[in-house]
């Protein structure tokens, strides 16, 4: 038997479908004259059906339907026009035209009500057809067409209708402009984006909350980032969205420590963030490496009840595991609520055992994620394809590849294709790799030939190494990381006079190469090492220190790994050399300051050498000490004189 409702005094049917007999309990004998009487107030009848589209009760809709053509109100616009808004917010696109189809007479509002729902529900090509066939239009009419293009990335398009928009003569408000920027914003046209804003400002909407919030997004995302702060300082006003898209803009312009003042300004003036603060705060914390920090805005989160939401799970999973905290990072994972779980936490923890090398990890998150009916999409594959890729599981990894273009039907980008380089080049297949790279369908760009002549250095292939090196510098003659892999390409077969031509080359152009820099944090303050730099206040003490823990590995079976020192210099040259490598000096530093026993927790900015690795695996034996160095393509656990690599990487 069907349940019984009752809403604003009438009985309805709660069943899931719909029969013409359910329209008894609304409109036959049972119910009495004065609720007939009242079924014919246009008001009540609008009241229904928005109580009924709020319920999600497409039966309850469909009663009050027949009882709307039984009763003789299906001539009349404003019930008929309250009744398609019902079906569209249901996502009944069929029912709303056929409702539309069969109204003998239209206003503006049916066309906007029917192009709404159309948009809401992505089928945009319907809508835009429908717009096309209206003769009057109205402000309404152009902003739902043009804020449904955008939102789904038709920013040119969108964009042509706001300029016909505005040559027909129809009032651009806080609506239209907010859909233009946004256009904007996403093509990174700074040019049309300062028209827009020069509109506003004859206009007199550049004070607006709205508006002002949507210009600074543009601006940000144009990199213009003097000009957004601008505009939000020069509001009278700030809520939430305005300081939100300026901490925002601040971290994806490379300001996180901007962001985190920002923030804390934000708490001052009396706002409380919310989950889009939150998501830019703690990837602030990512990028800048603080995990102490970071503890901090996760208590700031649970107590504001924000880490069931999506976005912000994945971002404590990010900044755990980007901070060496991988288990915090599965904690994270385990103990989130599922209620509103998407592909993005999933692919933030598939991510985080590619970065930690745990590539069996990945692939068993990934299989329990097709289980549970997710769809994959180009992002998830990217980040299984690193795992696979700094795991060694070059197999799977191309079997992940075929997967996704076989059965997911994705289209490959470049980075999916340096992924499959990547693999194949470690596994010393060059020629299969460079295969790949020729056949890409698109162009390649200097990082996936990087990639294949870092490999070529790995096997010590050097006349493949200075073919792909001279063509990648005839793109960007500049480019620093070329001229030192083919360097050291050459440095590993001894040809010294080749890497004393290309260093002269590199300093007669003045290329300069990245320092090596290692950093850690403690008690809220990051320490740095930069080779060649002694001013850090103890250093001396940091040096003698180094010095005798060298000694004392040397006696439990450390011998310094002099081949990867890439100069031309006698045996004892060489080791003194490798004293002077930064994470040495970083790990020497926090032995001694840390408690014993604490972890100790490294950045680095480069790829760590064959003999920092194999010193790390002897100080983690001798002094039984966990110790997790991040350089430049992964983590690094080493336990006991093991690390999780397993020498590989």
């Amino acid at each position: 038997m069907a349940k019984i409702c009752s809403i604003s005094g009438f009985r309805f049917k709660c069943a899931r479908s719909f029969s013409p007999a359910a329209a008894d309990d609304i409109s036959g004998s049972s119910i009495g004259v004065h609720m007939r009487d009242r079924l014919q107030d246009v008001q009540v009848l609008s009241g229904l059906l928005k109580e009924c589209s709020g319920l999600r009760s497409i039966s309850l809709v469909e009663q009050i339907h027949s009882a709307i053509v039984t009763g003789g109100q299906a001539k009349r616009k404003f019930v008929m026009n309250h009744l398609m808004n019902a079906y569209a917010k249901l996502s009944e696109d069929e029912k709303v035209m056929k409702v539309f189809d069969k109204m003998p007479d239209r206003n503006i509002m049916s066309y906007n009500i029917v192009i709404g729902g159309l948009v809401r529900n992505e089928k945009l090509g319907a809508a835009v057809d429908i717009f096309n066939t209206m003769l009057e239009k109205n402000t309404a009419s152009w902003n739902a067409i043009i804020a449904g293009l955008i939102n789904f990335q038709y920013n040119d398009y969108g964009l042509r209708l706001f300029t016909d928009m505005h040559s027909n003569g129809f009032l651009l408000d806080e609506y239209t402009l907010g859909s233009a920027l946004k256009a904007c914003a996403g093509l990174k046209d700074l040019r049309r984006g300062k028209q827009v804003h020069c509109y506003m400002i004859k206009s007199g909407l550049q004070l607006n909350l709205v508006v002002g919030s949507s210009l600074t997004h543009m601006y940000m995302r144009c990199s213009s980032l003097s000009d957004g702060e601008k505009v939000i300082h020069s509001m009278p006003q700030h809520n939430v969205i305005a300081f939100n898209t300026l901490i925002a803009g601040l971290v994806q312009n490379g300001d996180p420590e901007g962001a985190l003042d920002q923030y804390h300004v934000m708490k001052m003036a009396g706002f409380k963030p919310d989950n889009v603060t939150f998501a830019s705060v703690i990837t602030s914390c990512t990028d800048l490496s603080t995990l102490v920090l970071g503890q901090q805005i996760h208590a700031e989160v649970l107590k504001a009840g924000f880490l069931s939401v999506p976005a912000v799970t994945s971002s404590f999973i990010s900044m755990y595991s980007r901070s060496g905290c991988l288990i915090k990072a599965e904690r994270v994972f385990n103990e989130r609520e599922e209620t509103g779980d998407d592909h993005v936490v999933w692919t933030s923890i598939i991510a985080a055992y590619g970065l930690h090398g745990r590539g069996e990890e990945a692939i068993e998150i990934f299989r329990r994620m097709e289980i549970k009916g997710m769809v994959a999409n180009d992002i998830t594959f990217l980040s299984i394809l690193y795992a696979c890729s700094h795991s060694g599981l070059k197999d799977q990894g191309l079997e992940f590849f075929n997967l996704m273009v076989n059965k997911y039907g994705l289209e490959p980008k470049v980075k999916h294709y340096t992924c499959v380089v990547d693999l194949l080049g470690r596994a010393g297949r060059i020629e299969e790799a460079e295969t790949i790279i020729k056949s890409m369908p698109m162009k390649p760009d200097p990082v996936i030939w990087k990639t294949l002549l870092s490999a070529c250095k790995t096997h010590k292939n050097t006349a493949k190494a200075e073919s792909i090196a001279k063509m990648i510098l005839s793109i960007d003659p500049q480019d620093s990381a070329s001229y030192v892999l083919l360097s050291n390409s050459q440095a590993t077969v001894k040809n010294w006079l080749q890497v004393e031509d290309l260093r002269q080359k590199m300093k007669a152009q003045m290329i300069g190469k990245d320092p090596g820099m290692s950093w850690f944090e403690t008690n809220d303050e990051v320490h740095r090492f930069i080779i060649g730099d002694s001013t850090h206040p103890q250093w001396k003490d940091i040096n003698s220190y180094l010095e005798e823990l060298i000694l004392e590995l040397r006696s439990h079976g450390y011998v310094p790994e002099t081949s990867v020192v890439l100069h031309d210099m006698d045996s004892e040259e060489k080791e003194m050399n490798l004293g002077s490598h930064t994470e040495k000096l970083a790990v020497a530093f926090a032995l001694m300051k840390l408690p014993e026993n604490a972890p100790i927790r490294i950045m680095k900015n480069l790829r760590v050498c064959d003999d920092c690795h194999a010193a790390m695996k002897h100080i983690s034996m001798v002094r039984n000490r966990e110790i997790v160095v991040r350089d430049s393509n992964r983590f690094h656990h080493f336990r006991q004189g093991v690390c999780s690599c397993r020498d590989y990487w």
